[in-house]
């Protein structure tokens, strides 16, 4: 894993093996921030990262000049492993906290102009994410949810709902607020 853009472009993540995580390959990041790249401006951006993980594509968004990247994810390594990387790269604009996110998502009154959910591909409850976000007007005005999942699953029902990429087994699936 590495960082594909902004101040921290090329700096390699090691993460523990032991952590329970299947991290976003580096293909599949690139081309997410590819299209990103030509959608919005990073800079003064704020983030929600669901189920972050290793924090890679919280740092990520922090690199490239999100003023907040909130990252929540249950595992208290991964939180760890984030807090640490993050403070040794000064990115204090990311606050990691663990919790699990359907209960996070019920407390969270802020907006976000970006919202980017990678949740196990086994989780039953992927399709209640999009409708959590929405219900709770999440997102600032034009703000964007992005999914990521098994290829097979479609989220297309949603009203929300734009468009999905596919990259091999993995696919996103964006939504737009309006």
């Amino acid at each position: 894993m590495r960082i594909i853009g902004g101040s921290l472009k090329g700096l390699r993540l090691n993460p523990p093996k032991n952590l329970p995580v299947r991290p976003t390959t580096d293909l599949a990041k690139e081309a997410l921030f590819n299209i990103l790249q030509n959608q919005i401006e990073f800079e003064g951006i704020r983030v929600l990262d669901l189920f972050s993980g290793t924090g890679n594509i919280s740092m990520e968004f922090a690199s490239r000049g999100a003023v907040q990247v909130t990252s929540v994810d249950r595992s208290i390594q991964c939180v760890h492993y984030l807090k640490d990387t993050a403070r040794q790269h000064g990115l204090d604009n990311i606050k990691a906290y663990k919790d699990d996110v359907f209960k996070y998502l019920q407390l969270e009154t802020e907006q976000f102009d970006l919202v980017f959910a990678d949740p196990p591909y086994d989780l039953n409850r992927i399709p209640e994410i999009p409708k959590v976000i929405f219900e709770k007007n999440m997102l600032l005005p034009d703000g964007l949810l992005i999914v990521e999942h098994q290829s097979m699953q479609n989220l297309s029902n949603h009203p929300a709902f734009v468009e999905q990429r596919r990259y091999g087994h993995s696919s996103f699936s964006f939504f737009k607020a309006v």
